[in-house]
């Protein structure tokens, strides 16, 4: 049987890699009108991509390449870049000015406004009115994440409630009986269950009242009395040793943030916090004991004359439990964002989102940092 002729027949030129036309084989014959000629023809057509052809003289451009993303940082990690130092500088100059006023002479007047007893500054006093506005724009970020559950929430009830935790926590004399001292928080929380009760009640209706009493009350904890052992620990203690526990706490968010955008993979806690991850968890606790240990060794050079500082291996072992307890603190935070369906408390702060966001890790390490504190300064290394 003769050979038949081969045909190359290429069809229209086609742009794309992803979905190639396979090869065509037809089997023709010389004779259309005799299909079962012995002379046969075999056609075989074979797709052809002009821009691999290897003359330079081809017409047709090859594809161009999709752009290759910039290295650039998002909006987020740069806000964070540049507003992180500057709230920490801001922090250490507050600490610096906290520091110069204690101990100077006041007038009578402003003994009597600030009830002291004795005539001089107070520890405490620059740090209490930036804490006053801290806690008023929180609490007005907690009562809209209990308004966005559908609880009735009043923003001046819950920045009452806020403050009178507050003040309750932090004015209370040190010369007062410890009696005396719990008796007086006892009266703020029962003064603002009441007050929170009278006024979701005013309009002759039950509806919502105890949700509402509730968010108060939580109002009044959180954003109050938790809030106010900053100020318990800065009476007692060093300007400087609050600020070291504040930086050990953030130090931790710090490095669970870098380290979970770095090499996170396995989620710590989807259902809750999907941004969170172990090994972000792992690497915030490891920056917090450095930081704790670095830090208090730094204190005892700075501080060691006026007050004991601990050993610095205790302030890896500090580390370890502010992260723990950062960690959890942020967690109640998400908690509260989770069940109203929003993910920050507010964009106040470009980065972080709002002020909620910002102190939910320090509100739960401080009640824990100032009972460490006193339990390592009354103990003998």
């Amino acid at each position: 049987m003769p050979l038949g002729r081969v045909a190359l027949r290429p069809p229209a030129p086609r742009r794309t890699l992803s979905n190639p036309d396979p090869p065509h084989f037809h089997l023709t014959t010389d004779d259309p009108a005799q299909p079962q000629s012995s002379h046969l023809c075999l056609s075989v057509s074979i797709p052809v991509y002009p821009w691999l052809c290897l003359s330079p003289f081809s017409s047709v451009a090859p594809p161009a390449l999709p752009p290759r993303p910039s290295a650039t940082f998002s909006p987020v990690l740069r806000y964070r870049l540049t507003l992180g130092p500057l709230l920490i500088l801001l922090l250490i100059a507050l600490c610096w000015l906290d520091e110069g006023l204690q101990g100077r002479p006041l007038s009578h007047a402003a003994q009597l406004l600030l009830l002291q007893r004795h005539p001089e500054v107070p520890p405490g006093l620059a740090i209490f009115p930036i804490m006053v506005a801290a806690s008023v724009l929180a609490s007005r970020e907690l009562s809209r994440i209990m308004r966005d559950k559908g609880i009735l929430a009043s923003k001046r009830i819950t920045t009452t409630a806020a403050l009178s935790g507050l003040l309750v926590a932090c004015i209370i004399p040190p010369e007062w009986p410890a009696t005396v001292g719990v008796a007086a928080v006892s009266s703020a929380a029962v003064w603002v269950l009441l007050l929170s009760l009278v006024f979701y009640s005013r309009h002759k209706t039950v509806q919502g009242t105890v949700a509402a009493a509730g968010g108060t009350l939580l109002a009044f904890v959180y954003l109050g009395l938790m809030f106010g052992f900053i100020l318990a620990l800065r009476r007692e203690h060093s300007v400087w040793l609050l600020l070291w526990v504040i930086l050990v706490t953030k130090s931790s968010d710090i490095g669970a943030f870098a380290t979970g955008k770095l090499i996170g993979r396995h989620k710590l806690i989807l259902w809750l916090s999907p941004g969170k991850t172990w090994e972000g968890f792992v690497g915030g606790i490891v920056l917090a004991a450095i930081v704790g240990a670095a830090g208090l060794e730094g204190l005892r050079h700075l501080i060691g004359a006026k007050e004991p500082v601990p050993p610095s291996w205790t302030g890896a072992a500090a580390g370890v439990l502010f992260g723990l307890t950062a960690v959890l603190g942020d967690l109640i935070a998400s908690l509260f964002k989770r069940d109203a369906g929003i993910k920050d408390a507010s964009t106040i702060i470009p980065g972080f989102g709002g002020v909620l966001d910002v102190l939910d890790s320090p509100l739960l390490v401080a009640p824990v940092a100032y009972w460490w504190v006193h339990l390592v300064h009354h103990a003998r290394w």
